[in-house]
């Protein structure tokens, strides 16, 4: 049989004009009920559900990117199909996997690691465009609030070092925390402490002791074991102040010695994120109830003996999102960046206004952002990492947010497939 080469050009022309038309339709669509939602409640919305009816053309565009990769021609393929998510769900479920501990290092440099705290990870610096494999017993890295302190695990060892593979400033030998699943990893400023959130509980590490700040033992029950759901913690940025919690617990407010000095309750069914602004000024809680939840703001001026009350309206708050289930924040000088289970990233104020919104898909795993708050990159259990230039503009019309951004380009780093980007 002879291959028709103007019918193959054909299609592919048809195939393209249908992914653009349904892509921009579907965007337009979605940002018109969700800006509808904002100013009126969402249920008060009259008009369809957006539906992206795009999924019978997942397979065919995931071979030409594929051959878009494999012969460097991913900018031309990039403006015939701008990215979206919907389409490809179905090839994410068996594919995707959780990026995660993205860490900002220089210029456009972070790192990064794919897999959960429970699985065989991977880490990686991306430079650029540029990616590289980094040794694959790593099994954590974090980054301290200031002075540009990197923890590396790897082994049942954590290294602290000033900077990016810079000078070592110490080592801790792991002996009760071997081989647990480091969900995070926060070094203190000066490299000497570092804060280890796992399922089996929380530490506080020191050169001589492995201290469980998180949960209480409850020394009456012998069957008492430390496992947690939900596990999360903070440092406040001058390391002042630890914040802990996980599922069943209020959010500890500890001294940096792990003593506790306040608590505060959920204000949904279940803690689950915390942070500090950028000045410390304000700590931030989240509660979640299935795949939403409530984000509080509660002044630091008078952290000492602070008792918010669960599930109370008090003057000792104020509420700065009631949508999000939070999985990773950062702050600006001005924001809190926050990622949610549904994909959305959001820059919120810390009295409550949402500044922009910007949709990534699939639940938010990993955020960081450049020191000239110009670069973000997004993480999440899609397997992509976006890199964004903040208020460069939309790159196309299936951009869902009004954020105004430019997406660089999703990074894909899917199981049994070799590293693309699109």
């Amino acid at each position: 049989m002879k291959f028709n080469f103007f019918n193959k050009k054909k299609s592919l022309t048809n195939m393209k004009e249908e992914w653009n038309r349904l892509g921009s339709e579907y965007a337009k669509n979605v940002n018109e009920m969700v800006e509808f939602g904002e100013k009126n409640g969402l249920e008060n919305w009259k008009g369809k559900e957006p539906e992206d009816n795009r999924e019978h053309l997942a397979d065919e565009i995931f071979n030409l990117l594929k051959k878009a990769n494999e012969y460097n021609t991913i900018e031309q393929f990039r403006n015939d199909y701008p990215p979206s998510h919907n389409p490809i769900i179905k090839l994410l479920e068996t594919k995707g996997q959780s990026i995660e501990q993205l860490q900002f290092i220089d210029g456009q440099k972070i790192v990064f690691l794919t897999g959960t705290s429970y699985q065989k990870r991977q880490a990686y610096v991306l430079d650029n465009e540029n990616t590289l494999k980094l040794d694959s017993t790593i099994n954590a890295i974090g980054k301290s609030k200031k002075n540009n302190v990197f923890a590396i695990s790897a082994e049942n060892k954590i290294t602290t070092t000033q900077g990016w593979e810079g000078n070592i400033i110490s080592t801790f030998e792991l002996i009760e925390t071997k081989d647990l699943g480091i969900t995070e990893l926060i070094p203190f400023n000066n490299g000497l402490k570092i804060l280890l959130v796992a399922s089996e509980g929380i530490y506080l590490i020191a050169k001589e002791s492995e201290k469980m700040i998180h949960p209480v033992p409850d020394l009456e029950d012998e069957e008492w074991d430390s496992y947690i759901d939900m596990e999360n913690a903070t440092l406040s940025n001058d390391n002042e102040y630890i914040v802990v919690g996980d599922q069943c617990a209020d959010h500890r407010i500890l001294n940096q010695n792990g003593e506790q000095i306040g608590e505060v309750g959920p204000q949904s069914s279940y803690n689950h994120f915390c942070f500090f602004s950028s000045d410390d000024k304000q700590l931030i809680t989240n509660s979640c109830h299935f795949y939403n939840g409530i984000t509080i703001g509660i002044s630091t001026e008078n952290i000492n003996g602070l008792k918010i009350e669960a599930y109370e309206e008090s003057e000792d708050y104020k509420v700065i999102d009631d949508g999000m289930r939070v999985y990773v924040g950062l702050t600006t000088r001005d924001l809190y960046i926050l990622g949610d289970a549904h994909g959305y990233i959001r820059a919120i104020d810390k009295n409550g206004k949402c500044i922009w919104r910007h949709f990534i898909g699939s639940t938010i795993s990993g955020i960081t952002i450049s020191d000239d708050e110009k670069t973000l990159w997004v993480g999440s259990y899609s397997g992509m990492l976006h890199k964004l230039q903040l208020g460069k503009g939309f790159r196309d019309e299936h951009t869902i947010g009004n954020g105004s951004h430019y997406e660089d380009f999703r990074l894909i780093l899917w199981k049994d497939e070799p590293i693309m980007k699109w």
